[in-house]
């Protein structure tokens, strides 16, 4: 259901005030009617009451009417007022009880019930008298009418009968309100479509603006302040928090820029020096310290660059750059074999990608002795897999294996397993291109961890 809801906040807004117009509407239309039933209900009692008060003062006069006596006449020949299959209806006789009550009209007896013309032998007995009403009848025969009779209490003096249409229910106050909920819903909604998208417009623009700052990190292309008060001020302090970032990232490229130079300056010194030692032990100790120092500033200075990449995408074949990579490690001796490979061409930073394989290769070497590289197409992601025979991470240690120097072996040595920077290098170079990388424990036959899987996956963009 939720998915045919609009997602965006102009429609989920519009929608909202629409369904709240139509509600309150409704609700009025029904009010409505039944205020207009109950009026037209009292109008018919009232119209009952007086046409039943002036009967009774027609009666007590002598001069009555000729045609009045001939109806009389007749009406003295046909059955009760109430027919015995009719029903009876308390309610509307309580009502004229109290109007003729208020007219001091009392001691009466009431007897209403509801009929249909066709089934009256006095509306009979008139249209068979009378051809010019019977000529008429077409407009009215066909609409119920409420019979009302009334006669003194302890008396056997005939009843005195009144038959008055009932009114049928009139759409047209309703139609006026429809109509007047069209308009009020092209107005109102009209111009509040004006002003959401005086809100709207510019925040699509700054979430655009905030997209495209992650990604680049520069300053060029900042929106200018438009739209309400509130959304200037927004953009306006968002362009001083993306002056801010940018400059802090850059006071952290000139710092890391110098540190690595500074560094890298007195270690190649040091590799010259170690040279005039003259124990092949202490000298080849001391080579190996400075070359991981060396690597461990590489991946740091890499690892704080990941995020400004300053080479730009380029189409290349994912399955021939993983094939190039295995072969490094194949002449080297390395255990590392290439399993299953598609052909799949990606925008991508050859040298980072290339990167992120090798220290999840070498992760797979230094703890599981082998690993098996493939590559698949899943739906619309490019997953590369490098798996090892290891003893995998326990599932409470998988997160943290992703942080700054964390590493399964609780040294730093490089022979065993380095500063712990080669999984979350990965991973950012995974994000760069906006993918994600994944770990999981491989299991055998009877449940138990023989290895480990990283999975990288890149979005193929069509």
């Amino acid at each position: 259901m939720t998915r045919f809801l609009p997602k965006s906040l102009f429609g989920q807004v519009m929608l909202a005030i629409a369904l709240a117009l139509f509600l309150a509407q409704g609700l009025s239309a029904i009010l409505l009617y039944r205020a207009q039933q109950q009026r037209q209900e009292a109008l018919l009692i009232n119209a009952v009451a007086f046409r039943l008060g002036s009967t009774l003062d027609d009666r007590r006069q002598e001069d009555r009417r000729r045609h009045r006596r001939r109806e009389l006449a007749i009406e003295r020949r046909m059955m009760p007022p109430i027919q015995p299959d009719e029903t009876r209806q308390p309610g509307r006789e309580a009502m004229l009880r109290n109007i003729l009550a208020d007219h001091g009209v009392t001691n009466v007896n009431i007897a209403v019930t509801e009929r249909h013309p066709r089934e009256d032998p006095f509306i009979l007995e008139q249209l068979r008298q009378r051809p010019r009403l019977a000529r008429r009848s077409d407009k009215w025969i066909d609409t119920p009418i409420l019979v009302a009779a009334i006669r003194p209490q302890g008396t056997a003096s005939p009843w005195a009968i009144v038959r008055m249409p009932i009114p049928q229910g009139s759409f047209w106050a309703i139609g006026g309100l429809l109509l007047n909920t069209v308009l009020l819903f092209i107005i109102l909604v009209g111009g509040l479509a004006i002003v959401l998208r005086r809100i709207t417009r510019p925040l699509a623009a700054l979430t655009q603006r905030v997209d495209s700052f992650a990604e680049t990190r520069a300053l060029e292309g900042q929106l200018e302040p438009q739209g309400p008060q509130d959304m200037q001020r927004l953009i306006l302090a968002h362009n001083r928090l993306e002056g801010r970032i940018a400059a802090l990232l850059n006071e952290k490229d000139v710092m890391l820029g110098a540190i690595g130079h500074d560094l890298k300056t007195p270690l190649a010194s040091l590799r010259v020096r170690i040279e005039s030692v003259e124990n092949s032990v202490e000298r080849e100790r001391m080579a190996t310290t400075i070359e991981d120092i060396t690597h461990t500033l590489d991946d740091i200075l890499s690892l704080a660059r990941v995020g400004r990449p300053t080479d730009p995408l380029e189409k290349t074949e994912l399955g021939a750059l993983t094939a190039s990579v295995v072969e490094e490690y194949e002449d080297m001796g390395e255990p590392v074999t290439l399993g299953e490979c598609e052909r799949i061409s990606l925008p991508i930073r050859a040298t980072w990608l290339r990167r992120a394989l090798r220290n999840l290769i070498s992760n797979a070497l230094r703890y599981g002795a082998d690993a098996e590289i493939s590559l698949c197409r899943e739906k619309d992601e490019a997953v590369i897999c490098i798996a090892d025979h290891g003893p995998g991470i326990a599932d409470a240690d998988m997160d943290a294996m992703f942080q700054p120097f964390q590493r399964g072996d609780p040294s730093r040595n490089r022979g065993t397993g380095g500063a712990g920077l080669g999984l979350t290098l990965a991973r950012a170079i995974a994000e760069q291109h906006g993918g994600q990388l994944a770990l999981e424990n491989r299991l055998d036959a009877d449940g138990q961890i023989c290895g480990l899987v990283a999975e990288l996956r890149l979005p193929i963009h069509n």
